[in-house]
């Protein structure tokens, strides 16, 4: 085929990709101007103090609220474009020709690469288990991404030393990894809503139909819509809670409560986490306070994971995807595994 014959498809690809683009362009910008535009409305226009309770819950709201569901639909977008493009049976077949641990590891890697808090890992588990990705491989991803994150590593390494912090991320990634081990066993598939099996793209590439670029955009943009419908309402209401909660850390309760003289500090820590819903960048100043008050450094680390990796708004997202029996069964095991992990730095670090 000539060069001249090939022209007028690439031609007629143009306006398409140009609408990607500049699409692609203000999402970006979007995402960008969220949290400034929050300052300003907030500190500069209305005067707020956003470290106070009402600024700060009203700030916390907004930019959490907008910064999810701009990840909801710009990841579900892109997720949907990659797997109309991708044959996912050679995908499978490239984990199953790896072995479960190749796949457990990867899980993990790609969990420290996108560092989310764990409710903005929601969209790409979402995908994952979407695209036929083995469960046990998505759930392990979940409890890494947020949990085994560069920001919190850093600064556990500057505020406890990075002997703390590289026992932090080896712990993390065991606790997913391991995790992730023990659901492979069973068949947890039937505890996932059905929902998210019955795609769009699913269809779109059955009989081993290869679509066409607009075929896959109008494809991932129905499916991307189709979720965001489903989970919005969810997500409006995961952040009022954490909204609702933050800023009220009250770090003389948790030293008292959870100090060293209690046996059953460390999994005090792990419930008194849930309701924190802070990143690993909040999360380490908190457990660095209490840390200075005397709370030994196991039952801080179980306190942070927890905070981390578990939180009630995220329980609320989840619920859409994972039925009640599963969804206890991920809480009941991530915080056993933190618990376990905070004793063990308490003995380790005593």
């Amino acid at each position: 085929m000539t060069a001249t014959q090939q022209t007028p498809v690439r031609a007629g690809q143009l306006p398409l990709v140009a609408k990607l683009l500049g699409a692609a362009a203000v999402w970006v910008a979007v995402y960008r101007l969220n949290k400034p535009l929050w300052d300003w409305l907030y500190g500069d226009l209305l005067g707020l103090d956003l470290n106070g309770r009402l600024g700060g819950a009203l700030h916390f709201f907004s930019y959490d609220t907008v910064k999810i569901l701009l990840l909801l639909t710009g990841l579900m977008f892109v997720i949907g474009m990659l797997r109309a493009s991708l044959d996912l049976e050679k995908a499978r077949r490239f984990l199953d020709g790896r072995g479960l641990f190749v796949g457990l590891i990867l899980a993990v890697v790609l969990g420290v690469v996108t560092p989310f808090c764990s409710c903005s890992s929601i969209p790409l588990f979402i995908g994952f288990v979407a695209a036929g990705i083995p469960l046990s491989i998505t759930l392990t991803f979940l409890i890494a991404s947020p949990l085994v994150s560069e920001v919190a590593a850093i600064l556990i390494g500057d505020q406890f030393g990075w002997d703390v912090a590289g026992a932090y991320v080896l712990a993390g990634s065991l606790i997913a990894i391991v995790i992730g081990f023990i659901f492979s066993r069973f068949d947890l598939d039937k505890w996932v809503e059905p929902a998210v099996f019955k795609t769009r793209i699913g269809e779109l590439r059955a009989d081993g139909h290869v679509p066409t670029l607009q075929e896959r955009v109008d494809a991932a943009v129905g499916e991307a819509k189709e979720i965001f419908t489903k989970v919005w309402k969810w997500v409006l209401i995961g952040v009022a809670i954490g909204a609702a909660i933050h800023g009220w850390v009250p770090t003389d309760f948790f030293a008292t409560y959870a100090g060293a003289d209690n046996p059953l500090a460390v999994p005090v820590a792990v419930l008194a986490g849930l309701p924190l819903y802070v990143n690993g960048g909040g999360v380490v100043p908190i457990g660095e306070a209490l840390w200075s008050k005397g709370m030994p450094l196991g039952t801080v680390m179980a306190l942070m994971m927890s905070a981390i990796a578990l939180s009630i708004p995220e329980a609320v997202m989840l619920r859409r995807v994972l039925k009640p029996q599963l969804l206890a069964l991920f809480f009941g095991s991530v915080a056993l595994a933190i618990t376990v992990v905070g004793y063990l730095f308490n003995f380790i670090y005593a």
